[in-house]
Order: structure tokens, then sequence, then C-alpha cells
């Protein structure tokens, strides 16, 4: 496990970690964003990764998709080294990844259908009928409705736009998702079921879960893991109620602050001496 300023661990050492960040550092001319971080994500978790805005939590999400450059340090998916990989090779990892922007990022002229087969065209040569049936089964899989699907992302609510993005970053069967923010805009009951949707298909697809959020209620509830991002690394990780015995300045503000969840003095005072069991 990835070696920070804090960390709980995992226990018997049998996880099977799915993503491995080994001392990555990123930088925009001379400004250094991330400096030799390291992270761990395993197979079938759900990992929630927060920081203070500006820190770098897209800048290492964009990374380890190959959309930033890093200068130093090694990235794993899958046990594969991603500099090392032959054309051919980052086609199949890529077939395993799936991507959900912040906005939702819909092709404003293509259908809710047509946005989500657009993983299917760009890596699969399928018939048309098989494809918009395969559409239409993931578009059911996130809780839209069947009319939904020749709908235009204009025609849709904002918790609609985020669920037929979800239904596009699963048109490949991933094995792991990578969600940007995926409740912000959202009010609270639509983030909660957003929340629930996200650990329903954990729990019956297998999938493994990286979400960057700022959003408090869905760490509590749905994340397995948290990792907290400062100083250019990975400050401290672990479960939520080890986070809630942590004494790092920005980590004690975020998770006991004034607007955080409201604990329970002797609860706080029993995950501290308990360990913090995940």
């Amino acid at each position: 496990m990835a070696t920070s300023a804090a960390s709980e661990g995992r226990g018997d050492g049998s996880d099977d970690v799915i993503l491995s960040v080994r001392d990555v550092s990123v930088a925009f001319g001379e400004q250094v964003v991330l400096d030799k971080l390291s992270l761990d994500v395993y197979r079938g978790e759900i990992l929630g990764f927060v920081g203070a805005s500006g820190a770098g939590k897209s800048v290492l999400l964009r990374t380890v998709l190959g959309l930033n450059r890093k200068q130093s340090g090694t990235i794993k998916l899958f046990g594969n080294d991603i500099d090392k990989l032959s054309d051919a090779q980052r086609i199949d990892i890529d077939m395993r990844l799936g991507m959900l922007f912040q906005h939702g990022a819909l092709f404003s002229g293509l259908s809710v259908l047509e946005n989500v087969q657009v993983p299917m065209r760009e890596y699969l040569d399928l018939p048309r009928k098989l494809m918009d049936e395969l559409a239409r089964l993931k578009i059911e899989l996130v809780g839209l409705p069947a009319n939904a699907a020749n709908k235009f992302p204009s025609q849709l609510s904002g918790g609609m736009i985020k669920r037929a993005a979800l239904a596009r970053a699963l048109a490949l069967d991933p094995a792991i998702v990578f969600l940007d923010e995926p409740t912000s805009g959202l009010d609270p009951i639509g983030a909660a079921e957003f929340d629930e949707l996200v650990a329903k298909l954990r729990d019956t697809m297998g999938l493994t879960v990286y979400m960057v959020t700022h959003d408090l209620d869905s760490l509590f509830s749905v994340c397995d893991r948290v990792a907290v991002l400062g100083q250019k690394k990975v400050l401290v990780e672990g479960s939520i109620s080890y986070m809630l015995t942590v004494e790092e300045p920005w980590v004690k503000s975020y998770f006991r602050g004034k607007r955080a969840r409201q604990i329970d003095p002797a609860t706080l005072k029993n995950n501290a001496s308990a360990g913090a069991i995940r």
C-alpha cells in the first residue's frame, strides 16, 4: 500500500491492486502539481479521492487516463506499466476503463442512445441493431426511462445527464470506473439516489470505482476508503471512521469542521481506540 503521512492499512495483504500509482510527479511549466505521489486502488472498492480545490485531484485522474504527461513515476493498471504497453495493449486496457466527466460531457448533437454508443463505435465492430440493444440495456441499467434513449442532452435534467454519462461510461463493461464529481449540481435527493446507483452497480457488476468528490454524504454513504490529497501527495488514506481520528489540520477541518457531519463524541472516541476498522 502507498506510503503516506498516515495510512490505515487494509488487513491481510490479499487484496488485489487494480491501479497502482508510485512516486508520480506532474508539472505544468514551473508549477509542480503532484510531487512523488503514491496511491493504490483495490479491486471491488469504492475509493473517494478528496482534497482542496486546485490541489490536483483531476490532474491525477487525467494522468492515470493518459491525458496528462507525468514527469516521473510509474502507473500500473491491472498490473501493467502503462508506459511499456504497445498500442494494441493500450487499447485493451482502455476498453476496461470507464469515465464519467464532471458535467457529463455528452455530445450535444447526439441522442442519449448515440452518446452511449460512442465507445462501442470506437472500439468494437458490431451491427447497428446489436449496438442499439446494448445501448438500451445500459440506459435501463442506470435507471433512465426507455424514452430517454431518443432525447438530446438539452432535453435532459441535470440528474438525467449524469445517468446518461454513466451509461456511456459502462458501455464496454469496464472493470474500473472513474467518476469526477458525480454528484455536483444535484439536489440532495438526486445525489443520494446517484450514490445508491453507484453502490448497486459496484455490487452487481463487480466494478471498482475511483470517485473524485467533495460530497461528504457520498464519502460517508458509499465509499469503502478515502484518500486525501494535500501538499502535492496523498496525506492520509483509510476508512471514514479512521478519517474521524486524524489530527492533520486540513483533514480534521474537512471531516470534523463546522460544515461536517455531526459526530457523537463518544463514537469518535470509540473509533480512535478501536483502530478504525474498515
